[in-house]
């Protein structure tokens, strides 16, 4: 997922303006642990029309040395990207894995890592929906207002085969809600009108990506 943003068709101003936003308002408190950038190796991101992101990933079994070395990669290609997530199949893997430095509405900065994610079905009833814009690194440049829950629930495990279960609340629910979706093999622009899609991928098609990309032959 990429950063929040300001929706602007001047994209290039807009990323910075809330770079630089972000950057003068420290996070309140972190949730989670920074990763060892001291290991992986940042990949090329995977973009819309990949066939590794139109179907859904296949669930992690093994939760070995492997599985760890896929977490450090997905940290490094995510911050290669300046995202605040990544999911497995965004660097061309095929495994239920997502990875998150995200910060919430509250400035708390959540980061870690779930394997084989599953969102809970929240109550039509406590559902309050968030219209915020969102953009995501596999369709670089491109930004579209859509509406989701404000509260989301993941639940998953840990490198280790752990339980672990996850709360979010704006853009942080966004983010989870995001990735969970693309191991599912969804995007975000998949939830958009037809109109709307169709302006992603314009502003996708004008605008040149700030990190490496796998072209679609």
């Amino acid at each position: 997922m990429a950063e929040q943003h300001e929706h602007t068709h001047d994209d290039e101003h807009g990323h910075d303006h809330a770079q630089a936003e972000q950057a003068e308002q420290a996070p309140v408190k972190v949730i989670g642990e920074e990763p060892d950038l001291t290991k992986g190796t940042a990949r090329p991101i995977t973009v819309v029309g990949n066939p590794v992101l139109h179907r859904e990933c296949k669930v992690v079994t093994e939760f070995d040395a492997e599985l760890s070395a896929l977490i450090d990669d997905m940290f490094q290609s995510m911050y290669a990207a300046a995202g605040v997530g990544l999911a497995a199949n965004q660097i061309g893997v095929d495994a239920k894995v997502f990875v998150y430095d995200c910060p919430d509405d509250e400035n708390v900065r959540h980061i870690g890592h779930v394997i084989n994610p599953v969102l809970e079905e929240l109550p039509v009833g406590s559902r309050t929906l968030d219209d915020g814009n969102e953009g995501c690194l596999s369709v670089p440049t491109a930004y579209a207002e859509l509406a989701r829950p404000d509260f989301a629930v993941v639940t998953g495990q840990d490198k280790d085969g752990n339980p672990v279960r996850l709360e979010g609340t704006g853009f942080f629910a966004r983010c989870l809600q995001h990735e969970t979706d693309h191991l599912n093999g969804y995007l975000y622009i998949d939830r958009l009108s037809k109109r709307d899609r169709k302006d992603a991928l314009r502003q996708m098609a004008e605008g040149t990506a700030s990190y490496a990309t796998v072209p679609n032959n």
